[in-house]
C-alpha cells in the first residue's frame, strides 16, 4: 500500500479480533511511540520495547504480556536477537505477527537491514501464528523475496492496492537556480512542506536561507542529538515553522496529513526512496505537489555515489588488509576482538576515502569477517558474575558499595544471567552523584571481580567476527556482492530514467516501476500539463493578468512567477516572452518588467 494507505489498520484490527497478543516488528521508534500513544488513547493496551529502558521497565512489560494484559507489543528487529526477549516471547500467547517496513528484509530492496533476518526465527517459537508483512515500496521481485525470507506458506496471499495518488502532482524540473525555484514553490503553494537534501550541512544552510526570505523553517538530520531532532519535529508538526529541511533520516512514520509539498533538492538513490518520501505529501487527500529539482551535476553525483558504495572486489580486499594491519592483527588471530573504530586514522594512514572505507566494511560485514555495531550496542553494560549470596557478603564487607549495588539490582533486571545495558547518568541522578564518580566505582567493583562492567564507548567500535584471513584469499560471494551490485545498478538506472525522461506521464512511470502497467495519465504532472494545450481563453486571461500586475508596479521575474497563482511557470514565461516581443512589456535597467 502507498504511504498513508492504511497499512497499520491491517494488523491493528486483526489484533483486536484475535485472542492473544499481536507482535509488531518495526524499525521506526518514532512511529512505534506515536502508534502506542494513539492506541492507548483509544483504550487499547499497547506497549513498546526500545533501547534505553531500565530492566525494571522491561520486566513489567514482559510480565504484562505473559499474563494477557497487553494486546499489541511493538519491538525493533534488533530486540529479536536478545536471549531475554526470546525466552519471554516463548511464554507469551502470540496470536498474530506483523512486520512493518518489510522491504528491509529483502537484500534486493533499497534499505536492507541485516537485523531483519532475525524475524524468521521467531516463527520457530509460534509456528501457528499468522504473519503479515507490510510495505509501501516493494517491486514484484522484492515482494517475492519478502515472502521467501519470512518463510511464508504456500497458501499465503499477496494483496496490493494501487499506488496511484490522484491528488499528488509529480513534477521534475531541470533547474540551474534550484534555490530560487524552491522558494517560489514554497511561497506559491503555501502551507506545510518538506525539503529533502542528501547532505547534512545543507539542511542548515537551506533552512537559514528560507528564514532569510521570511519563511519559517527548521532543519533535521541524524547528526543532531535526540533533543534537537525532537524540537525541530515538534515545531514543524505544530505548525510553528512551515518548512522542515531534512535528510532522508526524517519522515518515516511521521503522521502529518496536511503536507502540501515535498521538494527534493537532490536526486534520491532509488525510485523506491523517492516514492516513499514524495508520498508524505497530501495524505489528507487534498491537492499537493512532489517536486524534484535537478541539474546536470546531480546526475554525475548520482553515479559517483553508486561507485563509492560499490568499490571493486580488489579495493575491498585491500581495505580489509589495511584495517587488520592498522589494529596489528596477525593472520589466523583476532576473533571477537573489539576496538574503537578509528575511521580518520585508517583513512589517513592508508590514503583511503572515508566513503570507500565504510562501503567496504558493509561487504566485509555481510561475509561475517567484521561488524560495526549499531548505536544501541554502544551503551554501557553490566553482568554480575557471582552468586546472590556472595554478592550480599560483599555488600556487608564493602559498605561504601552497598547502595550502588542495591540500586543496580532495583533498576535493571537480568543482571545475574547476561550483560544488561545501563545508564551511568541515570544511576548518578538517582544517587545524587556525578557521572564520573559512578564510573570510577563501577570500574573498581569490576577490578574486584564482583561484576563485569563494559563502559560505554564514546567512539564507534569495530568487532572482528572471525579470525583474520589473508587478503588474497578473501572471497565475496555473488549473493553478497555481484547480485547486490546489479540490483543497485538497476535501481540507479530507473531513477535516472525517471528524472531525465521527457515522456510519459510521471505517475505512469512510477506505477509501471511497481508493476501497474495499464494506469491512466494523471493529467496534473509536469509532462501532462506541458502537453495539454491551454484553451485560448486561459492564454488571454494570463496575458491580461501579467499586464494588470505590471501596471500596478514593476516586478522581477521571480516576483511575477510568485504573484500569479495556479499557473505553470513555463506558460507564464512563454506569455511574458510574447508580450516583450510585441513591445507591450519592457525591461528596465534593474532587470524588472514594466508596462
Amino acid at each position: 500500500m502507498p504511504t498513508g494507505g492504511g497499512k497499520s489498520l491491517c494488523y491493528q484490527i486483526p489484533a483486536l479480533l484475535l485472542d492473544g497478543l499481536c507482535l509488531v516488528v518495526s524499525p521506526l521508534v518514532s512511529l512505534m511511540k506515536d502508534q502506542v500513544q494513539q492506541l492507548n488513547d483509544r483504550g487499547i493496551k499497547a506497549r513498546l520495547l526500545i533501547s534505553g529502558m531500565t530492566g525494571t521497565e522491561q520486566e513489567i512489560i514482559y510480565n504484562n504480556c505473559r499474563h494477557g494484559m497487553v494486546k499489541i507489543l511493538y519491538v525493533s528487529p534488533e530486540r529479536l536477537g536478545q536471549s531475554v526477549f526470546r525466552e519471554n516471547m516463548r511464554r507469551m500467547k502470540i496470536s498474530f505477527i506483523a512486520v512493518d517496513e518489510a522491504h528491509c528484509i529483502s537484500q534486493w530492496g533499497y534499505e536492507f537491514r541485516p537485523s531483519y533476518l532475525q524475524i524468521a526465527r521467531i516463527r520457530d517459537y509460534h509456528p501457528q501464528a499468522p504473519i503479515i508483512a507490510l510495505t509501501a515500496t516493494a517491486t514484484q521481485a522484492v515482494a517475492a523475496d519478502i515472502q521467501r525470507q519470512l518463510m511464508f506458506r504456500s497458501q499465503s496471499q499477496l494483496f496490493q492496492t494501487s499506488f496511484q495518488r490522484p491528488n499528488l502532482a509529480y513534477m521534475v524540473f531541470r533547474e540551474n537556480d534550484k534555490m530560487g525555484r524552491m522558494v517560489r514553490i514554497v511561497q506559491k503553494v503555501g502551507g506545510s512542506g518538506i525539503v529533502y537534501v542528501r547532505n547534512r550541512r545543507r539542511t542548515k544552510e537551506i533552512a537559514s536561507f528560507l528564514v532569510s526570505q521570511g519563511i519559517p523553517a527548521a532543519y533535521y538530520h541524524a547528526g543532531l542529538d535526540a533533543k534537537e531532532r525532537d524540537i525541530a519535529q515538534y515545531r514543524w508538526m505544530r505548525g510553528e515553522v512551515n518548512v522542515i529541511v531534512a535528510t532522508n533520516a526524517f519522515g518515516m512514520g511521521i503522521d502529518k496529513p496536511d503536507v502540501r509539498y515535498v521538494v527534493h533538492m537532490d536526486i534520491p538513490s532509488s525510485v523506491e526512496a523517492y516514492f516513499q518520501e514524495a508520498g508524505r505529501a497530501g495524505r489528507d487527500g487534498k491537492k499537493s505537489f512532489a517536486v524534484l529539482l535537478y541539474e546536470d551535476q546531480d546526475l554525475k553525483n548520482l553515479q559517483f555515489n553508486f561507485d563509492s558504495e560499490y568499490p571493486s572486489r580488489q579495493q575491498i580486499a585491500n581495505i580489509y588488509r589495511a584495517i587488520c594491519n592498522y589494529y596489528q592483527i596477525p593472520v589466523g588471530s583476532g576473533e571477537n576482538c573489539i576496538f574503537d573504530f578509528d575511521m580518520d586514522g585508517i583513512c589517513q594512514t592508508y590514503n583511503i576515502k572515508p566513503l570507500d572505507l565504510y562501503s567496504a566494511c558493509r561487504f566485509l560485514e555481510r561475509e561475517g569477517l567484521l561488524s560495526l555495531p549499531e548505536k544501541e550496542d554502544a551503551s554501557s553494560s553490566i553482568y554480575i558474575s557471582i552468586s546472590r549470596e556472595d554478592l550480599y557478603r560483599f555488600q556487608v564487607e564493602q559498605a561504601r558499595y552497598c547502595d550502588l549495588i542495591a540500586l543496580l539490582i532495583r533498576m535493571y533486571g537480568g543482571l545475574f544471567t547476561e550483560y544488561v545495558p545501563i545508564s551511568e547518568r541515570a544511576i548518578a541522578k538517582r544517587m545524587y552523584m556525578d557521572e564520573e564518580h559512578i564510573t570510577r566505582m563501577l570500574l573498581h567493583i569490576d577490578a574486584l571481580q564482583i561484576i563485569h562492567y563494559k563502559p560505554r564507548r564514546k567512539n564507534p567500535s569495530i568487532i572482528f567476527s572471525a579470525p583474520r584471513i589473508d587478503a588474497k584469499d578473501l572471497y565475496l560471494s555473488d549473493a553478497n556482492y555481484k547480485d547486490l551490485k546489479e540490483s543497485a545498478r538497476t535501481r540507479l538506472d530507473a531513477i535516472r530514467q525517471y528524472v531525465t525522461s521527457s515522456a510519459p506521464c510521471r505517475s505512469q512511470q512510477l506505477l509501471s516501476y511497481f508493476g501497474e502497467q495499464n494506469a491512466c495519465s494523471c493529467g496534473v504532472c509536469d509532462y501532462c500539463l506541458q502537453h495539454k494545450s491551454a484553451p485560448r481563453s486561459e492564454v488571454v486571461d494570463l496575458r491580461t493578468q501579467i499586464v494588470q500586475l505590471l501596471q500596478q508596479k514593476s516586478m522581477s521575474g521571480s516576483e511575477l512567477l510568485v504573484a500569479i497563482k495556479g499557473m505553470e511557470e513555463s506558460k507564464i514565461k512563454e506569455s511574458l516572452r510574447r508580450l516583450i516581443d510585441e513591445e507591450i512589456v519592457h525591461i528596465d535597467q534593474d532587470l524588472k518588467f514594466f508596462v
